[in-house]
């Protein structure tokens, strides 16, 4: 791949409200060229979608988040991937990984409560066939997250004003 295609790759990534104009100006590219990577990178399936991140502590959203580590039983002709299939389509699970270590499958899923996700993992994820046994790790505070310091909103420069002010 080119290397400025790679480098538009990294920026959309890292701010995806950057316009075709922007990305072209920083890219030494036209704003054409831009527009027909961004569209062919989405047909292809290199870029999956566009999201915001949010700092949901900074809410009155009820909101938690777990990190639960699966054990598995690869299945035969497919591996691990029908099971993660099956783990991906529940509704509370944001994402699902395949690891090396001490675990197969690294699974974050987001409810209202704790106790929401402590009924899910034992109801419907611990009971799939092939699920040998399930760790859960809540997350209590986020520090950093999609390469965004989720505390930098608090900086204080060296005249003692907020940066964000």
């Amino acid at each position: 791949m080119d290397k400025k295609l790679q480098k538009l790759l990294l920026l959309l990534q890292e701010d995806a409200k950057l316009t075709p104009a922007q990305l072209a100006a920083m890219l030494d590219l036209t704003e054409e060229e831009v527009s027909a990577a961004i569209r062919k990178f989405e047909k292809d399936g290199v870029v999956k979608g566009y999201r915001a991140l949010v700092n949901w502590e900074r809410t009155d959203v009820n909101r938690a988040s777990a990190l639960i580590e699966l054990r598995v039983t690869p299945q035969k002709d497919s591996g691990f991937d029908a099971l993660a299939a099956r783990v991906a389509a529940f509704p509370e699970v944001e994402s699902v990984a395949l690891m090396s270590g001490g675990f197969d499958l690294a699974v974050t899923v987001t409810a209202g409560t704790m106790s929401e996700i402590a009924m899910f993992v034992a109801k419907r994820l611990a009971t799939l066939d092939g699920v040998l046994s399930t760790a859960t790790h809540f997350i209590l505070t986020r520090y950093k997250d999609g390469g965004v310091d989720f505390g930098a909103d608090d900086e204080v420069d060296e005249r003692g004003s907020n940066l964000c002010d």
